[in-house]
C-alpha cells in the first residue's frame, strides 16, 4: 500500500517535468528544421510557433529569446556531429576510409542546409557562434590531428606531413563553403564545393599506398551511384 501511494506521486512529480521536456524539445526541433531549411535570419518566433501550432508566448515559457533557442540548436547539432564523428572514426577501417565517411556524414547534412547559417550566427548571435567556433577549434581540430597521426602511422599518409598546418588548415577551410563571396563566384552548391575540398586536402595528404587506396573507396562510391 505504502509503496503504491510513494509510486503515484512520484508519477504525479514527474508528469509535468517529461511534458516540460517533451515541450521543449519539440521547440527545439521545429526550429532546428525550419532554420536548417531557410536559415536564421528569415526564420522568426512566429513562424516557429506556427510550425508547432502553439503560441509565441508559450515558446517564451522555455526560452527566454530567440538568442537562447538558436544557442540550443547550435548545442544539440553539435552534440550530434561529435557523436557521428566518434562513430565514423571507431567503425572506419583505416585513415583514408575515415576521411570517406565523413564526407557521406557532410553530403547528408549538408542536403538539407541553408547555406546563410554560419553567416547569419555570426552576425546575428554571437554566442551560438562562439559555441560553433570552439567546436571547430577544439573538438574538429582534435578529430583532424587524430585522422592525420592515424594515417601516417598507417602508411597512408606522406610521413612528412607536418599534422600542426595540415589539421588547421582542414579546420579553416570547413568555413569556405559557407563563404557567401566564394558561393556567389563558384556558382555551386555546399555540397559539391565540400566534396572539391576534401578530395583535394586528401590527395595532399596520401603516400603511394594511400593514393591507391583512395582511387579504390572512389570508385566504390561512383559505382554504387
Amino acid at each position: 500500500m505504502i509503496e503504491t501511494l510513494v509510486t503515484q506521486k512520484v508519477s504525479i512529480v514527474l508528469h509535468p517535468i517529461m511534458s516540460d521536456i517533451v515541450t521543449k524539445q519539440r521547440i527545439q526541433k521545429a526550429a532546428h528544421d525550419l532554420v536548417m531549411q531557410y536559415g536564421i535570419r528569415s526564420v522568426s518566433m512566429d513562424d516557429i510557433a506556427s510550425n508547432l501550432g502553439m503560441s509565441k508566448k508559450t515558446i517564451y515559457l522555455y526560452y527566454k529569446d530567440k538568442d537562447e533557442l538558436i544557442d540550443s540548436v547550435v548545442e544539440e547539432v553539435i552534440h550530434s556531429n561529435q557523436c557521428q564523428c566518434n562513430n565514423d572514426r571507431d567503425n572506419a577501417d583505416n585513415a583514408v576510409h575515415e576521411i570517406f565517411q565523413v564526407m557521406e556524414m557532410m553530403t547528408e547534412m549538408f542536403k538539407t542546409m541553408n547555406p546563410s547559417i554560419l553567416f547569419d550566427m555570426q552576425k546575428y548571435h554571437p554566442v551560438a557562434y562562439q559555441r560553433f567556433q570552439k567546436h571547430r577549434n577544439d573538438y574538429l581540430y582534435n578529430v583532424c590531428r587524430q585522422n592525420l597521426e592515424r594515417g601516417i602511422e598507417e602508411g597512408l599518409y606522406r610521413p612528412e606531413i607536418n599534422i600542426e598546418i595540415m589539421a588547421r588548415y582542414r579546420v579553416e577551410t570547413m568555413l569556405t563553403s559557407f563563404n557567401p563571396e566564394f558561393q556567389r563566384n563558384v556558382k555551386l552548391g555546399l555540397i559539391e564545393i565540400e566534396k572539391e575540398i576534401i578530395i583535394h586536402y586528401l590527395f595532399g595528404l596520401v603516400s603511394s599506398k594511400g593514393y591507391k587506396l583512395a582511387l579504390k573507396y572512389m570508385e566504390k562510391k561512383l559505382s554504387i551511384k
